[in-house]
């Protein structure tokens, strides 16, 4: 399936939310994201697009009467395209429909955002190139790369649960630790705290069981694409993860952005899927020619660090690595999304299939602090003279991402942070009512 511009991604396009035409808004009338949000902690979630610094509510601008996103998201790609198109033409300069949609605009600061919709099954893979043979040198320095991980896209089994839209506090995981020195392990909170870098594939159209999803068609079943950070506890990951792989070590937290920006918007920067000669080329059930031709997606990353010492000073989060998606990624998200329904698994709309670390080639794009600090070798240090190998409590990590093309209008995906507390700490009594899920 090729993903094709139109006019609702004309450069030239303007809306009458005048915040949207600011140059450096995330959220342009040639973006138009979807997300949930509710007006008191109370209320219902309800469905809404990015506009600018405001969300058009879709119930109250008449463009839908179910304001649950998962019935939004299994649309099929034609009745998408169709709700874009009537989405721009109302938020667009000289609209008929102004005066409706003006009425069903809200301020995005005075809503609580959730999930960009309510999440069932969460697999994290590990198709950053750079990354895994960045970590698989500080432990197997002769093999980096094990033998399957060039030819099958790797994956685990993630927690949903756990799940949590951008701006959620969450305490220091514990878990069992053995020391290198130790003749048994322990049971504490971990001390090397990382964050991961990683983009979210939400899933629209569901396959039933039994039926595999071809490449042909693979990219018919993707909604959209958020920004993801993947907490990990490298301590307790080191001493459990073998031989079923990732369980206490990553199932804590996991942050989303609250937005999901659809593979409609992702038109314009599309790229050519290759594989360096000296690599294997995928097999014959991962391989299409539309997938050669623009199967990657050029999004560029960075990660922020904000410590408490910043906050206290009142400076700015500080900038510790940036990367892109196409050049970190060695299988495309149709390839994905192939690869996990070829046994014939089923794939429900929201699911969330997380890319794993996108680290870049050289050491300021790498995806995690596991890397930055070569396994905490080689400290960090920060402009307040402060030093990290990995996060401590009252740290704050952020996520950033954007998309840019000469002759197309810059897009991003919004705010992707959280902020980590001590493990006896008490929860914001927010994080200790149900899931926003």
């Amino acid at each position: 399936m090729e993903q094709q511009t139109d006019s609702t991604h004309d450069p030239a396009l303007r809306s009458w939310v005048d915040s949207a035409n600011d140059p450096a808004s995330d959220f342009p009338i040639q973006n138009l994201p979807f997300g949930r949000f509710r007006e008191s902690p109370t209320g219902p979630w309800r469905t809404g697009v990015a506009i600018g610094n405001k969300i058009l509510d879709l119930e109250r601008a008449r463009l839908t009467d179910n304001a649950y996103a998962n019935d939004l998201i299994s649309l099929n790609v034609a009745s998408r395209r169709s709700l874009r198109h009537a989405i721009s033409a109302g938020l667009a300069e000289g609209s008929s429909q102004r005066s409706t949609f003006r009425a069903a605009l809200i301020q995005q600061g005075s809503v609580e955002m959730g999930l960009p919709c309510k999440v069932g099954d969460y697999t994290d893979f590990y198709v950053g190139i750079h990354h895994a043979t960045a970590v698989g040198k500080l432990f197997r320095p002769d093999n980096p790369l094990l033998p399957n991980y060039t030819w099958v896209p790797i994956g685990y089994h993630g927690r949903a649960s756990t799940l949590r839209a951008s701006g959620h506090t969450f305490r220091r995981p514990c878990g069992q630790v053995r020391a290198p020195d130790a003749a048994i392990p322990e049971l504490r909170a971990t001390s090397r705290l990382d964050f991961e870098l990683e983009l979210g594939l939400f899933i629209g159209k569901p396959n039933e069981m039994g039926h595999p999803i071809p490449m042909a068609s693979a990219e018919e079943h993707l909604l959209g694409v958020t920004l993801l950070n993947d907490w990990s506890a490298r301590d307790i990951q080191a001493w459990e993860y073998q031989p079923l792989g990732p369980f206490l070590s990553k199932s804590f937290a996991t942050t989303l952005s609250p937005w999901i920006v659809t593979m409609e918007a992702l038109a314009p920067f599309r790229k050519p899927f290759t594989r360096a000669k000296d690599q294997p080329q995928p097999l014959p059930y991962l391989d299409c020619a539309w997938n050669s031709a623009a199967g990657a997606i050029n999004i560029d990353l960075e990660v922020l660090i904000q410590t408490s010492q910043m906050r206290e000073k009142g400076l700015a989060p500080e900038r510790i690595s940036h990367s892109n998606y196409a050049d970190a990624a060695f299988w495309t998200a149709a390839q994905l999304v192939t690869h996990h329904t070829v046994n014939g698994c089923g794939l429900n709309a929201g699911d969330l299939l997380g890319t794993g670390t996108l680290s870049g080639s050289q050491t300021d794009q790498a995806g995690s602090l596991l890397e930055l600090t070569q396994g905490g070798k080689l400290a960090l240090t920060l402009s307040t003279g402060e030093r990290r190998t990995f996060i401590e409590d009252g740290d704050t990590v952020q996520i950033r991402g954007w998309c840019e093309r000469e002759g197309y209008r810059r897009i991003g995906f919004g705010d992707c942070f959280a902020n980590v507390i001590g493990a006896g700490e008490a929860l914001p009594s927010t994080l200790r009512q149900k899931a926003h899920v």
